[in-house]
């Protein structure tokens, strides 16, 4: 009996991260569908994903500030706002603006680097030792872009801001590894619930503030589809898998669920194939391949 509850609990724990990770990769589908439907730029864009999901976070900051007894020092509230505005509104911005120029799978490739970069930034800021599986995994990585690069490159190559756009990117995934590293150095003192809701809330506020500095407000002011868009980009691609993963990873544990988020790239390239209309071609088959490998040996290894 007590084996079948076991089951059952890890069955529903790989159930329910293999749809969180579909449902997060499906943001560059919503976003290159809004952009290729509308005119909202790329901040306008990201200013209503963050608008709708606000009150997720506001709610969930408000229940755990019931919970959590001990309130945050000075340092650490430093720490959580600097994360939340570097780490995660800056990698939204740089992703967003970078999905105006590359397709939705190389992005979600590109994207998926960021474990690799975690590994490096541990081990040149805070001396983790990098031992051999993870150098043959960062190899497989960089290898497999490199390869999918170089073919999108050929298929795309009327695109003048190709260059550009693979660069924001990069940037995207590299500022979201210094997120997780943070996250995961301050959630063991902060809490995760906490940790979550007032990183994002910083993140939305540094959002608001570029918005109401360089903001597209005349895009505003055209609602019809337009708030869909920010509606499915909150709850679809943002709460929903958020939550997920979250619960994944109290079920099967953190690695597992980035070994099962290796499936992201895949689901984004098929979803961007029937509903974009990009191509699927030999050399981004076989970076992925060798993208997913490496990711996944990361996360077999990882601590």
């Amino acid at each position: 009996m007590l084996e079948g509850k076991k089951q059952s609990v890890s069955l529903a724990g790989f159930v329910i991260t293999i749809v969180g990770a579909v449902l997060f990769s499906t943001k560059a589908i919503i976003v290159k569908v809004a952009f290729a439907k509308t005119s909202m730029d790329a901040l306008t864009l990201l200013m209503l994903r963050m608008t709708f999901s606000l009150p997720f976070y506001v709610g969930a900051a408000w229940l755990v500030r019931k919970k959590e007894s001990a309130p945050l020092s000075i340092g650490q509230w430093i720490t959580v706002i600097g994360l939340g505005v570097f780490g995660y509104y800056l990698s939204s911005l740089f992703d967003f603006i970078g999905l105006q120029y590359v397709t939705a799978g190389l992005e979600r490739l590109i994207l998926f680097l960021y474990p690799t970069f975690a590994v490096i930034i541990n081990a040149v800021i805070f001396k983790q030792p990098v031992v051999r599986t993870q150098k043959i995994a960062l190899f497989l990585t960089y290898l497999g872009i490199l390869i999918a690069y170089v073919g999108e490159m050929r298929i795309d190559i009327s695109n003048p801001h190709f260059v550009w756009g693979s660069f924001l990117i990069f940037l995207c995934s590299i500022t979201y590894s210094v997120y997780i590293v943070g996250a995961g150095r301050e959630i063991p003192y902060v809490g995760v619930t906490r940790f979550t809701a007032y990183a994002m809330l910083s993140s939305t506020a540094g959002v608001f503030i570029n918005f109401a500095f360089a903001g597209n407000w005349h895009a505003l002011e055209q609602a019809g589809t337009h708030w869909w868009y920010g509606i499915l980009l909150a709850i679809v691609a943002t709460v929903l898998p958020t939550f997920m993963l979250s619960n994944g990873m109290k079920r099967i544990g953190s690695n597992n669920v980035a070994i099962i988020s290796a499936v992201g790239p895949v689901s984004t390239i098929i979803q961007a194939h029937f509903i974009l209309g990009e191509k699927i071609f030999p050399a981004q088959i076989a970076g992925t391949v060798l993208v997913i490998f490496g990711v996944i040996l990361i996360g077999w290894k990882g601590k």
